[in-house]
């Protein structure tokens, strides 16, 4: 989620598109929050990993 969350917001900054700059912001602070809930080793969603 990282990973598309950085590749949005590239796409969005040479394109000029706000919306994809926006989403790729969410995706990327959803993606860090993830995995740092799963660093500390909590289940996030029921699941310890995510493979």
């Amino acid at each position: 989620m990282i990973i598309l969350g950085l590749i949005l917001l590239v796409i969005g900054f040479v394109a000029g598109t706000s919306i994809l700059w926006t989403i790729g912001i969410i995706l990327l602070v959803i993606g860090v929050i993830l995995a740092l809930l799963g660093a500390t080793g909590r289940a996030v969603g029921g699941r310890r990993h995510w493979f």
